[in-house]
């Protein structure tokens, strides 16, 4: 925190806004002609564990921890794991121990369990606006000064939110309402670090020196886009607690570190520089590869590895209807290993593409020429560039057209089994069915959601008249 006393930060004089033209309120807004903007941020307390305790109910109040891909790291913890110690991000391998002597239950990462839970949330937030921004996959952002001022209790508004995705779900969130993004990400935080507030921090409602005084109280490395490298040249400035930031000059900020933390500066200030992105712009460049769960030798593996990564990264591709004009496979061995080699081939198509079966013939020949036999290959993937809109695609004199067509209607038909059938119900044989080389996934709960094989059972206990049954 600054080195000022907290009298003496909330003593510190109001200093002329400054804002950029980005920034800058209109006339209109001045005279209070227009509505100003409300923000509210929902985020769901420790997602992933969240997830897993819907459906085990057990596991509520036990420290519990997830892990990345491969079993390789801590990805998301439960409050008692926390109280134990365990950092995020910490390799498993050193909290192996610690967890086995405190109990802590372990679970590998479960991505398609989270994302439809997340997809449950987003339907039950539309359910109160329709202005809203999926910002990840645990946290979005509301316009919400109409809807608030027609309730005219912005936190009798945000509680109904936690109920009712509580109630709908199963699901914790906290909710922080301010002025810019920037504020509502700092109300979230003020909601979830601080009981009083029991869940929900709308700015507006508390009273300015109230307010500072939990900017004061709170590091500036807590604020919106201020990562560890930022948050220690921003030390060496004195600029230390939220209340430092908001109190620089703006013009100070952006010679020091750019228009983004100028930005941020501003929207402390209660300026709002940020408006909700609703949609989602298409990605110029979709890379797919995972690290294996174990050393893989073989050029057949490799191929099935590649040939699985460009199966994925053709279906994003298709999502966006994009075509891709650029392919690059690329291996990878263990830097750690004296036998350690990595290479990539990068081929230009001849024309734009999203066929999952044409991807694949290019992908395995640039691979037949970078494979290295005797090498411990530690991970594989492919980078798909030069995307271009499907609708924008630069025919060829001499193309087939009813070639073209045919691709067109395979592809569609094959998303759509593998949409309603379950992920590589149908794939290229190339991708193999066995893949040894697949992702660790020790401790993988069961898809609750999203297969039909693993859904949850209810089992009726002796004496009881319920027979047990698949729910």
């Amino acid at each position: 925190m600054s080195a000022l006393s907290a009298p003496q930060a909330l003593a510190a004089p109001e200093r002329a806004l400054a804002p950029p033209g980005a920034c800058a309120q209109s006339d209109s807004e001045a005279a209070g002609l227009i509505v100003l903007p409300r923000f509210a941020l929902v985020d769901v307390n420790n997602f992933y564990v969240s997830c897993e305790r819907v459906f085990q109910p057990a596991l509520e109040k036990q420290p519990v921890v997830v892990l990345s891909n491969n079993d390789g790291c801590i990805i998301s913890r439960s409050n008692e794991a926390k109280a134990l110690g365990i950092k995020m991000g910490a390799p498993w391998f050193e909290m192996r121990e610690l967890a086995k002597r405190h109990g802590v239950r372990v679970f590998s990462s479960n991505y398609a369990l989270y994302a439809n839970m997340s997809q449950r949330v987003v339907d039950v937030l539309r359910s109160f606006t329709p202005d809203i921004e999926v910002y990840s996959i645990d946290e979005s952002f509301l316009r919400i000064e109409r809807v608030a001022a027609a309730q005219a209790d912005a936190v009798g508004f945000a509680q109904e939110i936690r109920q009712r995705i509580r109630n709908w779900t199963g699901l914790p969130v906290c909710v922080g309402i301010g002025p810019s993004k920037t504020l509502a990400k700092f109300a979230n935080h003020i909601a979830k670090t601080r009981p009083g507030f029991e869940g929900v921090c709308d700015l507006h409602s508390l009273p300015k020196a109230q307010r500072l005084q939990l900017m004061w109280q709170t590091d500036v490395g807590e604020i919106w886009g201020v990562g560890r490298k930022l948050q220690r040249r921003l030390r060496q400035l004195g600029i230390e607690s939220v209340l430092d930031l908001r109190n620089a000059e703006p013009e100070y900020i952006r010679q020091q570190f750019g228009v983004v933390l100028e930005r941020s500066c501003c929207e402390l200030r209660g300026l709002s520089c940020l408006n909700l992105e609703q949609m989602d712009e298409p990605k110029q460049q979709i890379l797919c590869s995972r690290s294996f769960g174990e050393p893989v030798f073989t050029l057949d593996e490799l191929r099935e590895a590649i040939a699985s990564h460009v199966a994925s990264a053709a279906v994003r591709l298709r999502r966006q209807h994009s075509l891709a004009g650029v392919l690059t496979p690329f291996i990878e061995g263990n830097r750690f290993k004296p036998d350690y080699y990595s290479n990539a081939l990068t081929l230009a198509l001849p024309l734009a593409l999203d066929d999952t079966l044409q991807l694949t013939q290019y992908a395995l020949r640039a691979l037949d020429k970078i494979y290295r036999p005797g090498c411990r290959y530690q991970r594989a993937g492919v980078l798909l560039s030069a995307l271009c809109p499907r609708a924008q695609r630069q025919s060829d004199l001499f193309e087939d057209g009813a070639a073209l067509q045919k691709s067109a209607r395979l592809m569609t038909v094959l998303d759509r089994i593998n949409q309603e059938h379950g992920r590589n119900t149908v794939q290229a044989a190339a991708a193999g069915i066995g893949q040894r080389w697949g992702m660790r996934a020790e401790w993988r709960s069961p898809r609750y959601t999203s297969d039909w094989n693993e859904l949850p059972r209810t089992v009726s206990h002796p004496g009881q008249a319920a027979p047990a049954s698949a729910a």
